[in-house]
This record gives C-alpha cells, structure tokens and sequence, in this order.
C-alpha cells in the first residue's frame, strides 16, 4: 500500500477546485491537526497522496489552461482556501460538449454559467489514449446535474481505458446493473452515484429521517429546500435536468424512513438559484410528525454550508476507496463507499450501518449481501490486506 493515487477529472467547476485546492491544503499541512478530515490516513494513503494527472471541461477559460489556474476561472465561485497552487503542468483538455451546457444557460451573464470553447472536441479514442498516457488509474466525474449523455461518454472512456470510475453526479452508472456489470466484467471498481456532502442537507435530512424512525415518530410530512448561486445551480433552473437528481435525493431520505412517506408528503431537492449566495447553499428541512398519544409534533432546521468543500470532504475518501480496492483487485460497485459516500447507491443502508461497513472495508473486510432483505456478512478478509 502506499505511493501516489493518479486521477483524471471531468469537469473542472467549483467541486474540482475544492478538492485540488484540498490536496495541497493539507499537503501544506501534513505535521497540523487534520481538521475537516474523517480520514488522515485512509488504508496507508493521505490526502496529499492524491494526484491530478489528466482533467477535461469545455469552458473557453479553463481548456488549454494549468490545472492550477483552471480552477480559478469563472464561473467558478467557490470561496479559496488555498489560493497558492504550483503550476501542475497538467493542462485541461477539451471534452465533448454533449448535454453538458444547458441551453437556458447562455440567456445569463458570462461570469455566471459555462462559455463553451471552440476548441475542437475530443473524440473518445482520444479521451482513452489522454486517460492511459497520463497513468490514470480512475476518473472523477465532476460534471454538471443533466449531462446524461456526457457521463456515460467518461464512463465508457473509463472502462475502455481500463480505470475505476468515482460517479459524484446524479446519472446513474454504479446504480445502474447493465452499467455495474460492465465494470464487474473488466475487473474495474466503480463507486457512485451522486455524492452525499461531509455536512449537507441529504445528510442531515437522512440522519433526522433515522432518528424520528428510531424514537418511534412518524414522518407525515416533509420537505427539504434548497437554494445557492453558483453555476450547478443556474443550471438546474431546466426542470428538465432534474429529474435523477430528485430521485437521487428523495430517495436518500426515503430510504431510511420507517415506512415509505407518500409522494404528495415529501419533496426534496433544489429549489432556486440566488447569484448573490456564489457558492453557499442555504437548505431549510421541515419535518412533520407524530408522537406518543397521536400528539403532533413538528421540527425546522436552515443550514448554510460552502457547498463544494464541503462535497470534496467525501470525495476525498471515496478516491482512496477506490484506490484500495484497485490494490486488492477488486471489482464492480464497492457497495459499502458507494453507501457511505453516496445519495442513490447500488444498495441502501442506514448511515450508521454504511459507516460501519465502510471502516469494515477500509480495514480489509468485505461484506456479501446475502439476499434482498440486505443481511451482510461483513467476515470475509480480502487477501493480502492488513488490519
């Protein structure tokens, strides 16, 4: 174990920034109390092992340019905390525009959404050969809410260049099985989709939805509300664009409700895009119930986070993840990280029980389900790992 985790990025927007940024954060930072971490050292890797070696986006201010100015390019809004980066010598290339700008977009001002490059666009042989020259050993699909067509065009670069996947948007590709069966079949890890936030609203909606579920309260209604104004919110104005990211998110809180709360009784997911709020997102949670005696009860929460740190947090961790199971030769979705780190996994489990799994795997052990009613058997020692 040990030694340099080379990843590619697709989609150089604020959430790439946060996690490069992150990198060399902490690097600075090695012999300092690791704040903001779940994990220093995660299987024998460290943040600052982590490195950027290929990155693809389509804004005419980011391609052609270093990684470590590309991240500080409009639209980009993301508050800096780490503005000194040295220069990569990794230069973002041009990817294929597919679905990925939305339209509507171009009816705003250009500090504010993608301005696509007129840059010839990659082909995929071309992706592959970018992915393998570069010593890739997965990618990081950072992409825009909606880009459908553009994820499975990274996603079959990947398998064809033979790397993992980490799937951080809601298209589903590890949740997917005709997908996870691919990457089952090339001997690839996939972990996926849509990635939960260190500290967000799908977390603590969920871990609220847990505790109501364990104190014997039931859930009649709820809602979770979302506003921000960085880019992946302008985009997410095209309803149209939206619908696996409120599957992806209602059904993270669903998931663990003591019973199933009726569709008219729940609505979760991004509400408006407020420009002035850059990079911050607002959530307001509301939650209905019902006590001891049928007595009513009811809860309000607002949460305000910067959204994209606070989603490199996770990615962080799901990276090495990814990494140790390339070490142990494992392949398919890694069921436990996909739990922990994910909204719309290929398997849901309570966020306590994802969490146990996920240390169980970090250390070495992997869980079998054993049939639909997802009993685990968590005994199963991968060989060649240390506790």
């Amino acid at each position: 174990m040990g030694g340099n985790i080379r990843i590619a990025i697709a989609g150089v927007g604020n959430c790439a920034s946060s996690l490069v940024q992150g990198i060399q954060f902490y690097r600075e930072r090695r012999d300092c109390e690791p704040v903001g971490l779940m994990h220093l050292d995660l299987g024998g890797y460290r943040p600052e092992d982590i490195e950027v070696v290929a990155a693809f986006d389509i804004d005419s201010r980011k391609v052609g340019r270093d990684l470590a100015k590309a991240v500080f390019a409009e639209p980009n809004c993301t508050e800096p905390f780490q503005r000194d980066l040295p220069e990569t010598g990794v230069l973002v290339q041009m990817g294929p525009v597919l679905d990925g700008f939305a339209p509507h977009m171009a009816e705003h001002p250009k500090r504010r959404r993608c301005v696509p490059s007129d840059q010839t666009e990659l082909s995929q042989p071309e992706v592959v050969q970018i992915l393998r020259e570069s010593g890739a050993e997965m990618l990081v699909n950072y992409l825009p809410v909606g880009s459908e067509a553009a994820t499975r065009f990274y996603a079959e670069c990947a398998l064809e260049a033979g790397i993992g996947f980490i799937n951080n948007i809601p298209v589903f590709i590890a949740s997917d099985p005709v997908w996870a069966m691919r990457f089952e079949e090339r001997g690839l890890p996939v972990i996926g989709d849509d990635i939960k936030s260190q500290l967000g609203a799908t977390i603590v909606h969920r871990m609220l939805t847990d505790l109501f579920r364990r104190r014997g309260v039931r859930i009649d209604r709820t809602y979770q509300l979302n506003t921000g104004g960085n880019s992946d919110f302008l985009n997410m104005l095209d309803r149209k664009r939206l619908s696996s990211k409120k599957i992806s998110k209602t059904e993270a809180v669903q998931s663990v409700a003591a019973s199933r709360i009726e569709d008219d009784n729940i609505h979760v997911g991004p509400s408006d895009y407020v420009p002035w709020q850059n990079d911050n997102k607002v959530c307001f949670i509301r939650m209905e119930g019902t006590m001891f005696g049928e007595v009513p009860m009811n809860l309000e929460l607002r949460l305000s986070v910067e959204d994209s740190p606070n989603s490199a947090g996770v990615a962080i961790d799901a990276i090495r993840c990814c990494r140790l199971a390339l070490d142990r030769g494992q392949a398919g979705p890694l069921h436990a990280p996909a739990a922990c780190f994910c909204k719309h996994p290929p398997r849901q489990y309570t966020d306590d029980e994802a969490y146990r799994l996920t240390e169980a795997f970090i250390n070495g052990w992997v869980h079998r389900v054993e049939n639909e009613d997802k009993s685990v058997d968590a005994g199963h020692k991968v060989p060649g790992s240390a506790l």
